[in-house]
């Protein structure tokens, strides 16, 4: 980067040919003729520094030379003649022998060539006028108008470590507003927040430069994100924060929010995101990436996408396929020739800038696209803005098709499973930001002089936010990123403990005090939104752990009431075939030495779940060699080298005999030289069984996977994804089918027929897959691409599986996965007695309270958000024991709806749901 008189003013990137700065563009006498620049350099290029290939980890020896540096006279007569002749060369070659117009291009071309005199400059002005004639020949009217607009796609981290990417902002844009003071046409669209306060934080000078050119409308926000994040994995809160976090940074920071979406490079979408838009303001959607499907072309380029509510945004796709353009004649034809909405809609975008590793536009491609504002035989080219466009579409949008559900990308399906100590650390981060809110909103509600820990948890979430990147959490990332992101996960869960004890202190402070002749005794904290029943394990007297059966409220705390036995105790038995049963009442289990589940059988009905012959919770390990994108893809061809792990270390044994708990043990060693170990744990009335599982993982280019053929027969498996959940086909009778041969889920999967279903639960797990009967989660990758060190290490993770009966939604297989990832607190108490307190809960289980938090802004108020889970109809009520005088819906930006009171009564607040609605609601004290 080129810095003057101490402000940075131009960045110099070889790749994206920028590798000059102009000094003056006249220098008059007066003018001093002698300045002092400085040259700031980066031992990497434009994509980070792989070795041997842009993907390779980096090369840490990598050298870089400075090897000549220049003072040059610019002649800008010859530059242009050449860009002339570039843009009628293409047209002669690319508008094929049909058209005349090349043949004119051609020919015109040639009298420039045979007009031009290279030792006679004075022979140029003849020679453009040539090409000038061409350029001023105008299309009709029905042509397809392109909307070009500037962009340099930066990812927050990938190739390169988050402390670069502020470097290549400032470098990027910066360059930029060079190039907008001499094309004051010029527009740039600009999103992810976060890469604003960066520069606004590191270079404040150039910030403010920018909020000046965003005033003029020529630097534009968009996409109304914190950062372009994955558009799979982070959780419905979690994206809901993403643009809550982004809409009032974009509101503060320029006075507005944005109205279009912005995600051109995210391994695909969840049908959930169309609500979540809709809710923060945005009706409108841009991407590219289904562009990259490896199986089926996506049927559209303009339409209406619709998410598993019913909610819709306009959606456009580039017909160019791309969100990195230069201007070239070529682009603009594919821009045409490729749209598949043609006849719905003529008009289009065209994103040009070099991107990913920034750059943006240049001079060059601005020049390019001048001369093809309106040329016949060319589409018509004009500088434009994301609003332009999208206003004009919506006006043409009264033939528009619609795609209902998930956008899902048909590659790079290893991001779900690849770099799991992120993936657990974004779950895990999840709780706990979650858990801090709802105690320190609880803890503000019984004690208004706690103070909320408004800003920490802001630092917090940004963290978190900022390590959804689409390139961090999906794990596609080098070895220096996945060192901070892991790092930042350090950080929220030590801030988060802290701020949560506080919380607890202040809630629970009477309960804790130490009294007179006070008897030791545990204070149980539940976060969801409904009662629980759960063992819990404690420190003991004498310091060992010991086992509790407890039943705390909802979002509220009960203490540990001794004795309190189990209706029916969990039995554990080894047989004389050195195979173990467990059953506590509900299931009952059968495991043979290798910790195969050869049996799962719920008791009330005698339902069997495993397949005669078939071994459930087997591992299996597949070869997993992608053709490029390492770290990204898992190939379909892996299914085909399939090895069940056989080599057993240590046989089960049983480690808990029974009474609250009962578990057994057995060890496994996995490939050539990594380990597992598995405790499978069976709780007193838990309708699940857990399989705690730790893994030494030493493997190259393998695939680990847990698979549980079940005794169920359906076409569709059921998946959770952001606020709800969706269906996917087991068989592969389409195309369309079998390019889902890994897909993504969040707390669980299940595959039911009617009366009876099983569930696959998990902790911080992603990847997974349901064929025919057989139900797999994917455990660990191995890629080396494009860190050498990917997921090498000691791994821990929780799973579990459930029978039901009835459906899913009936047998409370959405609340099972909730309390598998949000346990309990302990806290040690000083009160023996204790009444149990519930802040708040819910009359229908179709409906899940999912967070509490105070409302941005307001300290008088709480925001409380809830969904319906189960994709139904329903009222529900919503009860509280805190103080409320008030309440009204709201947005998810926490903006209070029209018409938007609700009434406070007896029963509570009378609460509407359609299928996977998500409701806001604002609650104010009474003082």
């Amino acid at each position: 980067m080129v810095w003057r008189d101490a402000q940075p003013v131009q960045g110099l990137t070889k790749e994206g040919e920028k590798t000059s700065y102009i000094l003056t563009r006249s220098l008059k006498e007066s003018e001093p003729h002698s300045l002092t620049l400085y040259v700031e350099l980066a031992c990497n290029g434009l994509f980070g520094a792989g070795k041997g290939s842009m993907i390779a980890p980096p090369d840490p020896d990598r050298r870089v030379t400075l090897s000549k540096a220049e003072l040059v006279v610019f002649n800008r007569d010859v530059y242009e003649l050449l860009v002339d002749l570039e843009i009628l060369l293409d047209m002669a070659q690319l508008l094929g022998e049909e058209n005349q117009r090349s043949f004119q291009a051609l020919y015109t071309a040639n009298q420039m060539v045979n007009v031009c005199d290279v030792t006679d400059l004075s022979t140029l002005p003849a020679a453009r006028d040539l090409a000038a004639a061409i350029f001023s020949q105008r299309n009709g009217e029905s042509q397809h108008t392109i909307h070009a607009v500037g962009h340099c796609h930066i990812d927050s981290a990938w190739l390169w470590p988050y402390e670069e990417t502020i470097r290549k902002c400032a470098r990027s844009w910066v360059t930029v507003l060079h190039l907008m003071e001499h094309n004051p046409e010029l527009t740039f669209a600009c999103s992810q927040a976060q890469q604003f306060e960066w520069v606004r934080s590191c270079y404040p000078g150039l910030y403010a430069r920018i909020q000046d050119f965003v005033a003029k409308g020529q630097f534009i926000p968009v996409g109304g994100t914190w950062v372009e994040m994955d558009g799979n994995l982070p959780s419905g809160e979690s994206m809901v924060r993403q643009f809550l976090q982004g809409q009032r940074f974009f509101q503060e920071q320029f006075g507005r929010i944005c109205s279009e979406f912005w995600l051109p490079d995210t391994f695909g979408y969840s049908a959930q995101l169309p609500q979540l838009m809709r809710g923060c303001g945005i009706q409108r959607f841009l991407t590219q990436k289904l562009s990259w499907n490896l199986v089926n072309s996506f049927p559209h380029h303009t339409f209406f996408w619709e998410g598993i509510d019913g909610s819709q945004v306009l959606t456009h796709f580039p017909p160019g396929d791309s969100y990195g353009m230069h201007g070239r004649v070529e682009e603009m034809l594919k821009t045409v020739k490729n749209n598949k909405d043609k006849g719905r809609v003529n008009h289009s975008a065209f994103l040009f800038g070099f991107g990913d590793g920034g750059g943006g536009p240049t001079q060059k491609m601005l020049d390019r696209m001048k001369r093809m504002s309106d040329t016949d035989g060319l589409p018509r080219v004009q500088i434009s803005t994301p609003d332009q466009l999208f206003s004009v579409l919506e006006k043409e949008s009264s033939q528009l098709c619609t795609w209902v559900g998930e956008l899902f990308l048909e590659l790079h399906n290893g991001t779900y499973t690849t770099q799991a100590q992120i993936k657990k650390g974004n779950r895990e981060c999840e709780r706990i930001l979650h858990d801090v809110e709802v105690l320190s909103s609880l803890a503000v509600a019984q004690d208004r002089a706690f103070q909320y820990p408004a800003s920490q948890l802001q630092r917090l979430w940004r963290l978190l936010l900022l390590n959804q990147f689409h390139d961090v959490l999906p794990g596609s990332c080098i070895q220096l990123v996945v060192e901070d992101a892991l790092q930042y996960y350090t950080e929220i869960r030590r801030a988060g403990a802290q701020l949560q004890e506080e919380a607890v202190q202040s809630l629970c402070r009477d309960l804790l005090q130490p009294e007179v002749r006070s008897t030791p005794s545990t204070l149980v904290l539940n976060t969801l939104s409904w009662e629980r029943t759960e063992v819990i394990s404690r420190p003991g007297p004498d310091g060992t752990e010991t086992l509790a059966l407890v039943t705390v409220p909802s979002m509220g705390y009960a203490l540990v009431q001794e004795p309190f036995v189990p209706p029916q105790p969990v039995a554990v038995r080894k047989q004389e075939d050195g195979s173990i049963t467990m059953e506590n009442g509900v299931i009952a289990v059968c495991l043979d030495t290798m910790g195969h589940l050869t049996s799962l059988q719920l008791l009330d009905s005698g339902r069997e779940s495993v397949p005669d012959g078939c071994y459930a919770n087997q591992f299996a390990l597949f070869d997993d060699v992608p053709l490029y994108w390492d770290a990204w893809d898992v190939m379909d061809y892996h299914l085909e080298t399939r090895k069940p792990v056989t080599t057993l270390l240590k046989p089960l044994e049983i480690t808990l005999a029974g009474g609250l708990r009962g578990s057994v043990r057995f060890s496994l060693q996995v490939g050539k030289s990594s380990t597992l170990s598995q405790e499978i744990i069976l709780d007193a009335a838990c309708p699940y069984l857990r399989f705690l599982t730790q893994v030494e993982w030493k493997e190259a280019h393998k695939f680990l996977k847990v698979e549980f053929p079940v005794q169920v027969r359906s076409t569709n498996a059921t998946y959770e994804i952001q606020f709800g959940h969706l269906q996917r086909p087991t068989h592969w009778n389409t195309s369309w089918d079998w390019a889902r041969f890994e897909v993504w889920a969040h707390k669980w999967l299940d595959l039911s027929e009617h009366g009876f279903g099983v569930a696959l639960l998990n902790d911080c797990k992603y990847g997974a897959s349901a064929h025919r009967n057989v139900l797999s989660l994917s455990l660990l990758r191995a890629p080396k691409s494009p860190d050498s060190t990917a997921d090498i290490g000691h791994h821990q993770f929780t799973y579990a599986v459930m029978p039901h009966q009835g459906s899913f939604q009936e047998a409370g297989v959405i609340q099972q996965a909730y309390n598998l990832n949000f346990p309990l607190h302990m806290v040690p108490a000083s009160c023996a007695q204790c009444s149990p307190w519930s802040a708040f809960s819910v009359s229908s289980p179709a409906v899940v309270l999912e967070t509490v938090k105070q409302a941005e802004d307001r300290p008088e108020a709480l925001l409380v958000r809830l969904y319906e889970a189960h994709g139904s109809t329903v009222t529900a009520w919503l009860q509280t024991s805190l103080p409320v005088k008030e309440a009204m819906l709201c947005d998810l930006l926490e903006r209070p709806l029209a018409q938007g009171h609700l009434p406070l009564e007896q029963r509570g607040l009378r609460l509407s749901f359609t299928p996977f609605l998500v409701l806001s609601v604002l609650l104010l004290w009474s003082p």
